[in-house]
């Protein structure tokens, strides 16, 4: 069982092959194994929460489908909270090497879905995902979202090749795991601003399919914010579909770029420097995204009030700054421990000469129509704040422990960690973006006016 546009989706799709979604599927687990992977074994692998709020059900009907235990499920703790870090993928995949024939049934949210998958993908073994909360789009991704060295990037593996979500089961999730998801979804629209962007300049084309499985159900998905913050269940079907629907695109296009942009870049920034992450539980990626979309979306908001005189080709040029520059300045700004990748990432980036010319004279060509639909595509930074602050989760960077100075530093951090073109990017080509950052912190910007959280 699955939605319309799930079931459609998984047509085209290479590496997922089932998905039981709605209502009382939970007990279809062990049916949908049995089928998806004849005659192999399991592996029942969640950490305690969320063994005790669906294992009974999962492996009572994997016993129904007369699925064989490779030995008794393997559970992580509940406290602390497991991380998504590559050491505990070693240790899992270490455990699982040694069972012969033996595939995993993981249940959980973004950290167990991403340490399975990752386990069986260096394993070459398929695996399904029973997912139990609402709070991730990555359920369905190619890829699992790992750190390592103290830097967490997107690393390849399949997808699962089954899935099953229980709205219930969902719902009765802590409220914390269901606005984190929401926060994760909404970034969705200013990083679909950001892939129009990239399109345009011919940097990233789009992908019309893929592209419509994201944005086709996103706005619908983020629609009821006040119902899922009371733990409606249509609200959160509607949001679980959503973030399948991510997921699935990220798994067509094999890249995360159909789902993240730059108000990602902002939780990756704090994640890659640890913040949070000694909090118990430990502070959640979608609420770091959430506060990163509403930046990026502020961001989006001025950029689309410049008109092509703005775009200075002779600030541009002037405004470059030399290699040495660059990396002397990634260095002084970032921890040690992810100075290497990001000074890579900034020095592919830096766009100099006729390249940097050719790439405003193009932005000024295609201005008006590009400005057309990302005026669509986006909502005011208000909004996001408001739907945010409804659904119960954290709207401004106060509340995440960020303070103000380190919230101005990281527009500039962002920029830095990815090689994605986003709208910190074109301000960089530009030789705008501090100007931009001081204009939002300044009296009369969205920053300066949301100084502090509204009570």
């Amino acid at each position: 069982m699955a939605s319309g546009l799930i079931d459609k989706a998984l047509k085209t799709a290479d590496e997922t092959k089932a998905i039981a979604f709605g209502d009382d599927v939970l007990g279809e687990t062990g049916k949908i194994f049995a089928e998806q992977f004849p005659g192999v074994r399991v592996l029942v692998v969640a950490d305690e929460n969320t063994f005790a709020a669906a294992g009974e059900t999962v492996v009572a009907s994997l016993k129904e489908a007369g699925v064989e235990f490779a030995e008794d499920p393997y559970l992580f703790p509940g406290k602390p909270t497991v991380y998504a870090g590559y050491e505990n993928v070693e240790i899992l995949r270490d455990h699982v090497k040694v069972l012969d024939n033996t595939f995993i049934c993981s249940i959980g949210g973004g950290t167990i879905n991403d340490l399975a998958k990752l386990a069986s993908g260096e394993l070459g073994r398929q695996y399904l995902n029973v997912c139990s909360a609402a709070s991730v789009d990555g359920y369905a991704a190619f890829g699992a979202s790992i750190a390592k060295d103290g830097f967490k990037i997107t690393r390849d593996c399949p997808a699962p090749q089954a899935l099953v979500a229980d709205n219930a089961v969902m719902a009765a999730a802590p409220a914390r795991l269901t606005y984190t998801g929401y926060g994760d979804l909404i970034e969705k629209i200013p990083a679909g601003a950001d892939w129009i962007l990239a399109d345009r300049l011919g940097i990233e084309a789009i992908d019309p399919y893929v592209w419509s499985l994201v944005q086709g159900p996103l706005r619908e998905s983020l629609a009821h914010p006040a119902e899922l913050a009371a733990g409606d269940l249509k609200a959160i079907e509607l949001l679980g579909e959503g973030q399948i629907m991510s997921g699935l695109a990220m798994q067509a296009a094999k890249s995360s770029r159909p789902a993240s942009g730059a108000g990602h870049q902002f939780s990756h920034t704090w994640e890659m420097e640890g913040h949070g992450l000694d909090w118990e539980p430990p502070l959640s990626h979608g609420m770091k995204v959430g506060v990163g979309t509403i930046a990026s979306l502020a961001m989006w908001e001025l950029f689309l009030k410049m008109e092509p005189e703005d775009f200075d080709i002779d600030h541009a040029l002037a405004s470059v700054k030399s290699p040495e520059y660059i990396e002397s300045t990634v260095r002084s700004m970032l921890l040690s421990r992810i100075q290497g990748e990001a000074v890579k990432h900034s020095l592919n980036k830096r766009t100099e000469g006729d390249e940097l010319v050719a790439r405003i004279e193009l932005l000024k060509k295609v201005w008006p129509e590009l400005r057309e639909s990302a005026a669509k595509q986006i909502i005011p930074a208000q909004d996001a704040m408001d739907r945010i602050k409804t659904v119960g989760g954290p709207y401004h960077p106060e509340m995440l422990e960020i303070d103000w100075d380190r919230f101005r530093e990281t527009h500039f951090k962002a920029q830095m960690i990815r090689s994605r073109y986003t709208i910190l990017d074109i301000f960089t080509d530009l030789g705008i973006l501090d100007t931009v950052v001081e204009e939002l912190f300044s009296p009369e910007g969205f920053w300066g006016q949301h100084r502090h959280p509204e009570a």
